[in-house]
């Protein structure tokens, strides 16, 4: 019996607002654990790497002749399914297509009838498609696997009860497929950190976050699960050796909930023959680090970080159930910076039921720290999570003509609030200029910046974010389309 034959393709473009690229974690994650369970090869497209067209993603699948084609697809991403599912289907009618990733969690069964794919599996991938593929090879039905969506031989789509299982033990997992892809590639390419020609790898050392925040799809719910410190640093060495990277990048949604994981791992990479530069992008909770942990992270090599504050306003803290400390926020942020470590940070205007006055309050704070930068978001409620369907209750005719297949969150441009149009875009523009037109931040960026011989690569969109406001103003309408996506699981049963 020939080994099964498997695609996985990371789904989407890289967008003028939003051109970042990043090796395919959740795919990579994916075969390296498949390649445990099955006799399998594999071929990884990851579609925004080089923009591939979704003629050619089909060519190169068809070229491979694979049993199965899983799509990994994010929400703004989503406009390409129609298209590369129906090529797929047409030059593959015996390989089984399959949707996973965050767009699928989000949008349930519906994703089915937004496309000619045959199955969609929510959640974390690993376990759910092991059990796929098996029932695929001993002839089964689809109906053992739990929480897939599939279409059966009428056409109708069916929704399986349960949810795919989780991972308990993270450590017994191997090491994301690195190999399936070219790594030099990505080191060309601008990635999540704002930092040009990184010789980098990527990891997840944790799942789950057991915080609420409202806006979140928390894809890898709420229980925390996490590697070893041990085997975080035997991981990062492995990539040092193999691919001679200088650094790594952490994608957790937290990493600093136990303190005694994170300071044994800053004991480990401080000890490590060949140290390491390691960054946290989006990883840390800023209000419960802890000085020791603040003087351990940069001791062993962290040289930027970002910090999420969201909004400076109390109230919308709980409203939006992060509750972050803010005054606590605003003391690490410092701590951190003054450390020489790049800090970037991240808020949101336009919360429901936001006043001008909290607004400013958000600008107010941000410019209070030693942030080197930061993105003021207008706040975008995506579907699948609380955020959206508060919306969707109170005030549907605010979000009744977005499109989100074809919206990223940089992009949006409705205003939620109770602030008028005119004064919220206002308040954006000021909130840019006031933050990076401030001269002595200006000069902690000539000095902290990673690389500063590159630096020059990097100011057209310091530029840039510092006059957003510019571009987006009162007069430009959301992105619109013909319906609004459904909030039901049960409208496919």
């Amino acid at each position: 019996m020939r080994p099964v034959r498997i695609v996985l393709v990371n789904v989407g473009f890289r967008l003028p607002l939003y051109p970042l690229v990043t090796p395919p974690l959740g795919i990579m994650y994916l075969a390296a654990y498949l390649r445990t369970r099955f006799d399998a090869e594999f071929l990884l497209i990851n579609q925004k790497l080089n923009n591939v067209p979704d003629d050619e993603v089909v060519k190169q699948a068809a070229a491979f002749e694979p049993d199965v084609v899983g799509l990994s697809v994010m929400t703004p991403a989503a406009y390409h399914l129609p298209r590369l599912t129906a090529g797929l289907k047409a030059a593959l009618p015996n390989a089984l297509v399959a949707l996973g990733g965050p767009h699928v969690s989000a949008f349930g069964c519906h994703v089915l009838r937004q496309s000619q794919a045959d199955a969609a599996l929510p959640g974390e991938g690993e376990l759910g498609t092991e059990m796929l593929l098996r029932a695929l090879q001993e002839g089964a039905g689809l109906e053992s696997v739990p929480g897939l969506f599939w279409r059966d031989e009428d056409g109708g789509i069916v929704v399986n009860p349960g949810a795919a299982p989780l991972i308990d033990d993270l450590d017994s997992l191997p090491f994301p497929a690195y190999d399936l892809i070219d790594l030099p590639a990505y080191w060309r390419r601008q990635g999540i950190a704002p930092i040009p020609r990184r010789k980098y790898a990527s990891l997840f050392s944790s799942r789950g976050c057991p915080y609420s925040c409202n806006y979140c799809h928390n894809i890898f719910g709420k229980r925390k699960r996490k590697h070893s410190a041990e085997r975080i640093v035997e991981e990062a060495a492995y990539y040092q050796k193999q691919y001679g990277i200088h650094e790594i990048e952490f994608f957790d949604d937290i990493f600093n909930l136990d303190h005694k994981r994170l300071m044994r791992f800053c004991e480990l990479m401080t000890s490590a023959e060949q140290p390491l530069k390691f960054s946290f992008p989006t990883a840390l909770r800023t209000d419960i680090l802890r000085d020791e942990e603040i003087d351990a992270l940069a001791d062993a090599g962290m040289y930027y970080c970002g910090f999420a504050l969201e909004s400076g306003s109390p109230r919308l803290q709980k409203l939006m159930g992060k509750n972050l400390d803010i005054d606590k926020f605003v003391d690490n942020v410092n701590k951190v910076a003054a450390k020489g470590i790049y800090t970037n940070g991240f808020a949101m205007l336009g919360f429901p039921s936001e006043t001008e006055e909290e607004m400013l309050r958000t600008v107010d704070v941000a410019c209070a720290t030693d942030l080197h930068t930061i993105s003021f978001f207008t706040v975008t409620p995506f579907p699948g999570t609380e955020l959206y369907r508060s919306v969707r209750a109170l005030f549907p005719e605010r979000i009744r003509d977005v499109v989100y297949d074809n919206l990223d969150f940089s992009s949006f441009t409705a205003n939620l609030s109770d602030v008028p149009d005119d004064r919220f875009y206002q308040i954006q523009r000021e909130a840019n200029r006031r933050f990076f037109f401030n001269p002595k931040r200006i000069l902690r960026i000539l000095r902290d910046y990673p690389k500063p011989l590159l630096l020059p690569l990097y100011i057209p969109p310091f530029i840039k974010r510092a006059t957003k406001g510019l571009l987006w103003g009162a007069s430009t309408p959301p992105v619109v389309g013909e319906s609004e996506p459904p909030s039901q699981r049960d409208e496919c049963v």
